[in-house]
């Protein structure tokens, strides 16, 4: 389903309309994209490795500085247009229509039997495993930085909170829906576990 969070306004249409045309195949727990699946990965933590390490290997804050950004905006990049979209069938993204006004669209392949058949348990896990792992790391790693005053750092660290951070994020609202349906499904379990509540109290009174 499409969910458009715009002005709170939801709108749910069917997406990846030429995916769901692909040929039909068992569920196996096997990779089934083996090469969006190494670069999930890839450039995310090699960020974390040379942030790690680079100081051991150079003395030169400028070149580890710009080798970290670098594979970021690469992981920023793979992640939100390529691996989502293959490895568990969501997709965000912005537009801005004729009026100026800027759209978030937050999409996941429609819930059915299609689906079962085009998502690798193995590749779902790698994919989240990957996607939450990391940031937490990165925020680790910013209070880590802030404490022991390595404030030249500080900046670097932050941008990997913020892009990765960013990811994780858009992928969590494809996944879930929007606020007003998370609302709405907090609201109705609220209401629900009243109204059991006062059942059982009728019941025993």
């Amino acid at each position: 389903m499409l969910q458009q969070d715009s002005n709170d306004d939801i709108e749910d249409v069917s997406l990846f309309d030429a995916e769901e045309e692909t040929t039909d195949r068992p569920k196996k727990s096997r990779i089934r994209h083996p090469v969006a699946s190494f670069f999930h990965l890839f450039f995310r933590v090699s960020a974390i490795v040379v942030y790690l390490l680079c100081e051991l290997f150079s003395s030169s804050f400028i070149a580890c500085m710009v080798t970290i950004i670098l594979l970021l905006s690469c992981d920023f990049w793979a992640v939100k247009n390529v691996t989502g979209r293959l490895m568990v069938g969501l997709r965000w993204w912005n537009h801005i229509d004729e009026d100026g006004k800027s759209h978030w669209v937050f999409e996941s392949r429609k819930a059915s039997s299609q689906e079962s058949k085009t998502v690798s348990e193995a590749e779902s896990r790698i994919f989240w495993l990957g996607l939450i792992a990391c940031p937490v790391l990165w925020v680790i790693f910013a209070f880590s930085a802030l404490f022991s005053f390595r404030m030249k750092w500080l900046a670097v660290v932050i941008m990997g909170v913020v892009l990765q951070g960013a990811n994780l994020y858009g992928y969590i609202r494809c996944k879930v829906g929007s606020r007003k349906n998370l609302t709405s499904i907090a609201t109705s379990y609220l209401g629900k576990q009243f109204l059991r509540q006062n059942t059982g109290d009728d019941q025993t009174s």
